[in-house]
């Protein structure tokens, strides 16, 4: 009897077997259509971003086109060295971080506010009008948004200033003068990129249960406590994660922008750290010392993410891992 139960049992062991097989074997190719679809993102990842990463070891070297990687001079933490020790590295410095920051300030709640007025709007026709003309300057290269913001700001024949002449005062040269260049720079790019900034906090409104507002309706709440106790609430995952990411951006002001519109006489508050690495790096070919630049924006994002994602765990929220 207890050959034949011991017999019974491994058998039903092995049908168990025998029905699992089948079931992993599907769901490994469950979802083929999907990892096909991921197959030119994980392209683009692997040829532009970590296949040049080998490029970092030209920081320890003299590099030379000549001798290429294998053959330049090793010379360890040289380039770092001269990068610490060079007078307008802080100068570069400062400016890349006070704009970043002003932009981080001005922009990063930006797109939240309109996205909280967009979905209060009723009038569907209205409410798309709004989004499409807001999206619109997202798709504008930095060539024609600046040449549109230094036609607009001409101190002679520039809208603005005539504006301004129009009330009395004397026109302002923005886009040469030192203290309103990081004003500008702020302003252009909000104008570019709010609207767009709104698709995701729009798809994360789409995502509340409306029972949630009816409920809140039903108990009294106004229109205000709805925001604040429901919306809000439900928005914070996305910020927090938008937050984290932008974090990692906080050295990274946008080269084109500030190519397009800095000039000499705003150098002392404009030039950042990509204007500086293309100026010195491609136009005087000092490879190696530019890359260490580059490197050290790197490690400050690295570093800023990670304390960004603990401080957001910290608070109870879901970080990025």
């Amino acid at each position: 009897m207890q050959n034949g139960t011991s017999i019974e049992a491994n058998k039903t062991k092995l049908d168990i077997k025998t029905d699992i097989k089948p079931k992993k074997k599907s769901a490994l190719f469950k979802y083929w259509d999907l990892y096909l679809l991921m197959i030119p993102g994980i392209l683009f990842f692997l040829i532009y971003k970590y296949v040049p990463m080998w490029g970092i070891v030209i920081a320890f070297q003299d590099y030379s086109v000549f001798a290429g990687v294998a053959g330049s001079e090793w010379v360890g933490f040289k380039h770092f060295a001269r990068m610490f020790q060079a007078d307008e590295f802080y100068s570069i410095f400062s400016n890349t971080l006070l704009i970043s920051l002003y932009k981080l300030f001005w922009g990063f709640p930006a797109p939240i506010i309109v996205a909280l007025m967009l979905n209060e709007i009723r009038h569907m026709l209205y409410k798309r009008s709004v989004q499409t003309i807001i999206y619109m300057p997202h798709f504008l290269s930095w060539v024609i948004v600046g040449g549109i913001m230094i036609n607009l700001l001409n101190p002679s024949t520039g809208i603005v200033n005539t504006f301004i002449q129009f009330l009395g005062f004397e026109p302002i040269y923005f886009i040469a003068d030192d203290s309103w260049f990081r004003t500008v720079l702020v302003a252009s790019d909000l104008w570019k990129s709010v609207g767009w900034g709104t698709i995701l906090y729009l798809a994360a409104l789409a995502g509340i249960d409306p029972q949630l507002y009816e409920a809140a309706k039903v108990d009294g709440a106004n229109k205000w406590q709805q925001t604040w106790h429901i919306t809000l609430p439900s928005l914070l995952p996305t910020i927090v994660i938008l937050f984290i990411l932008q974090m990692g951006n906080i050295l990274e002001v946008g080269f084109e922008q500030v190519f397009i519109l800095l000039n000499p006489l705003v150098y002392n508050v404009g030039d950042v750290f990509e204007t500086y690495v293309y100026r010195v790096g491609v136009t005087q070919g000092q490879f190696s010392y530019t890359t260490a630049v580059g490197l050290f924006k790197s490690v400050i994002a690295l570093i800023m993410v990670v304390l960004a994602n603990k401080i957001a765990k910290k608070l109870g929220q879901n970080g990025l891992w």
